[in-house]
């Protein structure tokens, strides 16, 4: 019995993670990524650290107009998103949630083929 998900066509599923990047729908991206249900765009951050205001608000106006659910994969640990982040995020509409990036990963595979409008911007480990 195959119990692979089925994924829409188009769809940006999260295949593997780690050697500093991630495989993404058959393509390998190098570094950090913020992943859209329809789109991989490289992310030049190597650490929570290095989030701007000005990167996030890129990042919540591209997933305002696709997705309600933003996931934040911090690397290899949790650490937990400054309060001025959800503020933003609640201001474009966005859901935001921070995890470390395997399981934001996995969370986003899970919410993406249970087709619920979500992204992630994915520190890589």
């Amino acid at each position: 019995m195959d119990v692979t998900p089925l994924v829409p066509k188009g769809r940006q599923l999260i295949q593997g993670y780690g050697d500093n990047g991630f495989r993404i729908s058959g393509a390998r991206y190098e570094g950090s990524v913020w992943i859209l249900p329809e789109q991989t765009i490289a992310w030049p951050v190597n650490a929570i650290a290095e989030v701007s205001p000005d990167s996030l608000k890129e990042l919540l106006s591209l997933a305002s107009r696709h997705v309600r659910i933003l996931l934040i994969g911090t690397g290899k640990s949790m650490l937990p998103l400054p309060s001025s982040w959800r503020a933003m995020a609640r201001e474009a509409d966005v859901s935001i949630e921070g995890m470390d990036t395997g399981a934001a990963c996995r969370t986003y595979n899970v919410l993406l083929t249970e087709e619920r409008s979500v992204a992630a911007a994915l520190i890589a480990v």
